[in-house]
C-alpha cells in the first residue's frame, strides 16, 4: 500500500529522527540502579537461570562479617521500630517526617498513585513463545487479574543479552485499539524494530510489554466492573516486581494506537507520577482537558515527554485534535510533539510510523 503526501493539507513535524544516538553503554550510575528493597527480583525462567549476584558461595570470613552486619542492623532496626512506635503513639509521625521528600515531593505525591492498583498476590509465569535472529525474545504472561475480576494477560519483549546480563531495563507499556490482539504490534513489526534501534544505538536496550485489552469499547478506563485503567497500573507494578527494570518514572513510557492512545493519555495523566513518557498513535483526547490542566504543576518539576499524531484521512479519531492537544501538553510543561500524517484509521499508518515513535519513546527513555 502506498501513501502519497499531500503538502497541501499534510503538518508533519519530525519527519528525520536527527543526529541524536545513544552511546551505547550506560553510566555507572545506570549500570548499578537496582529496585527498592520491596521488589523481588526473580529469574524470567524458573529453571537454569541463575539469580543475578549469586554465582558463587561466600567464603567463610565473608559470611562472618556479613552476619556480624545483621546483628549490628537488626540491633539499629529495633531502636529505630522504638522511636517509630513512640513518635506515632504521640502523633508525630508522618511518612514526610520520617523519610522527607526530594525537590519535586515524590515521596507525598506518588503514594496516593500507587494505591490506585489492586494488590495481586499470585505473581505471572513468563514463558517463552519465540526468539528471533537478532536473539530478542517474546515472552507470554497471564495471571488472574483483580482489576478485571478474571483472567489479565499480556507480552514482553526482552532486547538481546537479555540473559547474559544483569543489567536493569526502562519499559514501554503497549496499549491496543478496540478489539486488537495484543499481538498486533508484532504483526507491525514492533520486535524487529526494536532489534534495529538498538542495535543501531538508537535507543537504549528496553523492554517493551504489550497488554491484551478487553472486548468492545473499554477506553483502558475504570468503567464499572471494567477496572482497565487498573489493569494497566497492576500490570506495571507487576513487570517492576517480576523482571528487572528501572522502577522508575524517568523509565516507564505508555503508548498506544486508536483506543489505545487514548488508554496511554487517560492513564498517563491521571497518574502523572508514574510515566515520564506518553505516545498517542491516531487516538483522541475526549475529557482529558481536566487531568492536563491539573497535571501542570507535576509536568513544570518532573516534566513529561509526549507525542501524538493522527491520520489525515481518518475518519474515526479527528486529526484536527492533535496539534491543539500537543500544544495544551506544551502550555502544561510537558516536552510535547504533534503531526498529522497522510493515512487511515488502521494498522497501516501505524506500521508507517512505528520506527520513530519508538525511537521517540526510547530516546526519552534514555536521557534519565
Amino acid at each position: 500500500m502506498s501513501i502519497v503526501l499531500k503538502a497541501s493539507r499534510s503538518h508533519v513535524w519530525l519527519e528525520g529522527l536527527g543526529d541524536w544516538s545513544w552511546p551505547g553503554q550506560r553510566s555507572a550510575a545506570a549500570a548499578d540502579m537496582l529496585p527498592p528493597a520491596w521488589v523481588p527480583v526473580l529469574p524470567r525462567h524458573e529453571a537454569g537461570v541463575a539469580v543475578p549476584g549469586r554465582a558463587g558461595a561466600p567464603s567463610r570470613s565473608r559470611s562472618r562479617s556479613a552476619r556480624a552486619r545483621r546483628v549490628i542492623t537488626g540491633t539499629l532496626l529495633g531502636l529505630l521500630a522504638g522511636v517509630c512506635v513512640a513518635l506515632a503513639q504521640n502523633g508525630q509521625l508522618t511518612m514526610a517526617g520520617l523519610f522527607g521528600t526530594d525537590s519535586a515531593g515524590a515521596v507525598e505525591q506518588e503514594a496516593p498513585a500507587i494505591s490506585s492498583a489492586p494488590a495481586v498476590q499470585t505473581l505471572p509465569t513468563l514463558s517463552p513463545v519465540s526468539q528471533d535472529a537478532a536473539e530478542s525474545y517474546i515472552d507470554r504472561a497471564s495471571y488472574p487479574s483483580a482489576a478485571l475480576h478474571g483472567e489479565g494477560s499480556f507480552l514482553v519483549y526482552l532486547p538481546p543479552g537479555y540473559d547474559s546480563t544483569t543489567a536493569h531495563y526502562p519499559v514501554v507499556y503497549m496499549l491496543t485499539g478496540e478489539d486488537q490482539s495484543d499481538d498486533a504490534f508484532l504483526q507491525v513489526g514492533t520486535q524487529s524494530q526494536l532489534d534495529k534501534l538498538i542495535a543501531a544505538h538508537v535507543i537504549p536496550p528496553l523492554i517493551a510489554v504489550m497488554i491484551q485489552g478487553g472486548p468492545g469499547a473499554n477506553l483502558w478506563r475504570n468503567q464499572g466492573a471494567q477496572r482497565y485503567e487498573s489493569y494497566i497500573l497492576e500490570v506495571q507494578e507487576l513487570i517492576d516486581r517480576t523482571l528487572p527494570t528501572v522502577p522508575a518514572r524517568s523509565s516507564r513510557a505508555v503508548v498506544g494506537d486508536s483506543m489505545g492512545g487514548y488508554g496511554a493519555m487517560n492513564v498517563a495523566l491521571s497518574n502523572p507520577y508514574r510515566f515520564g513518557v506518553v505516545e498517542s498513535w491516531i487516538g483522541f483526547f475526549n475529557g482529558l482537558e481536566g487531568d492536563l490542566h491539573a497535571d501542570a504543576p507535576v509536568f513544570a518539576k518532573l516534566g513529561l515527554h509526549a507525542f501524538v499524531y493522527g491520520g489525515e484521512q481518518d475518519h474515526i479519531a479527528n486529526p484536527a485534535e492533535d496539534l491543539p492537544f500537543a500544544a495544551a501538553l506544551r502550555g502544561a510543561g510537558a516536552d510535547a510533539h504533534g503531526a498529522v500524517y497522510p493515512g487511515e484509521h488502521n494498522l497501516e499508518t501505524v506500521e508507517a510510523h512505528l520506527p520513530g515513535m519508538l525511537a521517540f519513546a526510547g530516546r526519552a527513555l534514555g536521557q534519565r
